[in-house]
């Protein structure tokens, strides 16, 4: 298993977490972002930069995704894909995206796009809370876990 990083807009709470769990596992983590960072340096970390563009990172991922990797992803669309593909997607906020719910989670967002899209305010989703943050650790650590008992 590689963890896959959709880095622009992941939070700098959730890629700590990701970086100490790489260390502590030793599963290649991997960030994709069209705009440089700082990374730690280790042998289990490292960074793809792709130029701008629409979904150039997400199709950077795709591209070289294998299936049990995992993606941590806000992006919809992406976690989808990622689920077609045979891949576990985590979004910040510790939801995971299945084939159970992803279609449901893209139907709302395509509805909430086309309300915005007709100039109806929708809102956003609620900042990042120390509650979120608990709630990925433990479900990354849920799924690490059950990928080191299954390896």
């Amino acid at each position: 298993m590689k963890i896959w990083v959709d880095a622009d807009a992941c939070p700098v709470v959730i890629k700590e977490i990701l970086f100490k769990s790489a260390e502590r596992t030793g599963l290649q983590l991997i960030l994709v972002a069209n705009k440089r960072f700082q990374i730690p340096k280790s042998s289990f970390i490292s960074f793809y930069h792709v130029s701008s563009g629409l979904d150039v990172a997400d199709d950077e991922i795709i591209n070289k995704l294998d299936a049990g990797d995992l993606v941590v992803t806000g992006d919809i669309p992406l976690a989808s894909r990622v689920v077609e593909r045979g891949g576990l997607a985590l979004n910040p906020r510790g939801e995971e995206y299945t084939a159970e719910n992803i279609k449901e989670r893209l139907s709302t967002r395509d509805f909430l796009e086309g309300l915005r899209s007709s100039g109806i305010e929708t809102g956003g989703p609620s900042a990042l809370g120390p509650r979120h943050v608990q709630t990925f650790a433990n479900k990354l650590d849920q799924l690490l876990t059950k990928f080191k008992n299954n390896a």
